[in-house]
């Protein structure tokens, strides 16, 4: 008999490659296939932009973190909320205006526009660090995905890698931006509804004669203390900001602000504002008191959690389904869970399959190539970075077995954020800002994640801190300082 599990993602991969197929009839021109013509709804533009910016770590690392630090981890919550808010209500529209002012339909484009450069150094810079970026940042999505399948359905880590490699490779070659922000919709959906019923389903599954409250203190007090273990402490606080600076990431990064770009119009902002304000709230906390309520319901105490939940609690999520619902249902969080991997990686590599066909190739190389041979380069660049990034996920899978993946997909995203928020946030409310300033922001966060990273962790005393808040804010800091500093002294 077929595993029911695997007849609901059967259906969930047809569904994915159906709107590829679909999405690749309206291509007409380049237009369509990076910014899918400029014309996305606000219901469409919100719900792509947050399942891009979430990814596989909202279903399998924030659940863990919830498991293994309690209500401590809903500073996560409070850092994407306020920075999901800040970018669509005070930046989207400066930044759609723009762009549609420009006529940009990448953020090389963009740049170059806004600074009037009279040389491709801006574009060349920004193009190849989003193309090595996201490969790093798609290489650990890869990796969620071999775990999932791993974890969920028990197959081979190799084996569940290839197969969700495969699935996202096929619908984003064939419908670009448009398949992306489709497939988006329906998964971010998914994940919405995922997310939002399985901590209701599991806490009216717990015994009635016990107490929630009392069972989770008596297990451990410390997942009752909002500032973590001790209580109020330096390192507490500054894992605390740590985990609120996660939301800067939404203040610039390209696979969200390229849906600004594609958004119909301003007044479709406004409205998408709120749903993707409301998603990013309940979601986020969703998965914080799933991780919870499985601590609850699958440890006891005394227990070593990632004994039973695995490095990181990464598993708890499959645990407690197990636990409480049926296979089919099972089935479609598995399902959710890819959703969020996918809704992620397709984003990512029509970005920078962007950057090197467009902003390396056309405008550097070819300027008179027939827009019909650029759709195609791109299609094979998205082949080539995906490959990349498939190979970099499997290098660290070897060389780091004891990775978790919260902070594989954090250090992906800090990269990501570090190297451009500066940038878009500077562009859009200093006029002083140059084109050198934005270039030295650029470099500067982009060697300032790997620095932080690996080297300054390490060093007596002071590493701890550093390690605990990890890499963003003081990456996205010096950038900005950087840029503000060359900006004033050179012309």
């Amino acid at each position: 008999m077929i595993d029911s599990k695997l007849i609901v993602l059967a259906i969930y991969f047809s569904v994915l490659l159906g709107i590829g197929f679909f999405a690749s009839k309206k291509i007409v021109n380049i237009s369509d296939y990076y910014v899918g013509g400029k014309k996305l709804n606000y219901w469409i533009a919100a719900l792509s932009a947050r399942s891009t910016g979430e990814s596989g770590w909202l279903l399998i690392g924030v659940t863990g973190m919830g498991a293994l630090m309690g209500v401590s981890a809903l500073w996560i919550v409070v850092g994407e909320v306020v920075g999901v808010f800040i970018s669509w209500q005070f930046m989207a529209k400066k930044f759609k205006r723009m762009t549609d002012e420009y006529n940009s339909i990448t953020i090389p484009d963009f740049l170059v526009s806004h600074f009037r450069s009279s040389t491709n150094s801006i574009r060349i810079i920004s193009a190849a660090a989003l193309s090595i970026i996201v490969v790093i940042y798609v290489s650990a999505q890869i990796d969620v995905t071999g775990k999932t399948f791993e974890s969920f359905l028990g197959f081979n880590y190799y084996t569940g890698i290839i197969i969700g490699f495969g699935i996202v490779v096929l619908y984003i070659f064939s419908g670009g931006f448009l398949a992306v922000a489709w497939s988006d919709f329906f998964q971010g959906s998914l994940m919405f509804v995922g997310l939002l019923a399985l901590p209701i389903v599991a806490y009216f599954s717990l015994p009635t004669e016990d107490s929630f409250i009392s069972g989770l203190y008596a297990i451990d007090p410390a997942l009752l203390n909002i500032w973590g273990p001790g209580g109020f402490s330096l390192i507490n606080f500054v894992t605390v900001v740590g985990f609120v600076s996660i939301g800067i990431g939404f203040m610039g990064s390209p696979q969200v602000y390229v849906r600004f770009m594609a958004i119909e119009n301003e007044n479709e902002i406004e409205r998408g504002k709120w749903v993707a304000v409301i998603y990013t709230l309940l979601t986020d906390t969703g998965a914080v008191m799933i991780g919870i309520l499985g601590r609850y319901m699958l440890t006891k105490t005394g227990q070593d959690p990632e004994i039973v939940l695995g490095i990181a609690g990464e598993n708890v999520l499959a645990m407690l389904l197990n636990q409480i619902m049926p296979m089919t249902i099972i089935g479609i969080y598995i399902a959710a869970v890819l959703s969020a991997i996918m809704s992620t990686v397709d984003s990512l590599l029509v970005v920078a399959s962007s950057a090197v066909s467009r902003d390396f190739y056309q405008q550097i190389i070819r300027p008179d190539i027939d827009e019909g041979l650029l759709i195609n380069l791109s299609k094979k660049v998205t082949l080539i970075l995906a490959f990349l990034a498939l190979a970099v996920a499997l290098l660290v899978s070897v060389l780091s077995p004891e990775r978790t993946v919260f902070w594989f997909i954090i250090f992906g995203w800090s990269g990501i954020a570090a190297t451009f928020c500066p940038v878009i946030i500077l562009t859009l409310f200093w006029d002083g800002y140059t084109e050198k300033g934005a270039i030295v922001s650029m470099i500067v966060g982009f060697l300032c994640v790997p620095i932080f990273k690996f080297i300054i962790p390490a060093i007596d005393g002071v590493g701890i801190y550093f390690d605990k808040l990890d890499v963003m804010l003081p990456s996205v800091l010096l950038a900005t300082i950087a840029g503000v500093i060359t900006s004033k002294l050179i012309e």
